[in-house]
């Protein structure tokens, strides 16, 4: 059996991982959209409230920077080894979806700091624009592989 180290290792060397949060409702329709269009299935997925998220959250020290009284105020992509944060996430796993998704990369000419303003005003928001699940929703069966475990 792997210890965490090593399973954080074997992470951060070849998987794509979503961190996003598990109780925000924009977040989760965000994830099916992930496993609808990813046909591939390149990438895992991981709500920062799973033991898994926080593992990476830990290891990559991402808790204490984005987090408010337990909500977390950006979506992470994690991607051999790199951080990738707010529209520069949204952006990089665009560029892993098919056509026509893969399109939203031209958005890559706008300055981060205006696709980052953009982002952080829907996400602090996104609460009370689409609501919130009292605790963490679970996958369904099918989507169970979809989801990273250790």
């Amino acid at each position: 059996m792997m210890t965490d180290a090593e399973q954080l290792a074997a992470v951060q060397a070849a998987d794509k991982v979503i961190l996003f949060d598990g109780v925000c409702k924009l977040c989760n329709a965000w994830g099916r959209f992930i496993i609808r269009f990813d046909k591939a299935q390149q990438i895992k997925l991981a709500p920062v409230q799973s033991e898994e998220g926080v593992a990476l959250m830990d290891y990559y020290q991402l808790n204490q920077a984005n987090t408010q009284q337990g909500q977390y105020d950006t979506m992470y992509y994690l991607k051999q080894g790199q951080v990738y944060e707010k529209s520069t996430a949204f952006l990089a796993i665009m560029a892993t979806m098919p056509y026509p998704w893969r399109v939203l990369c031209m958005f890559k000419i706008v300055p981060r700091f205006i696709r980052d303003l953009v982002y952080d005003y829907v996400a602090c928001r996104r609460y009370t624009l689409f609501g919130k699940y009292t605790q963490c929703t679970l996958p369904s069966p099918d989507h169970d592989k979809r989801f990273l475990t250790f």
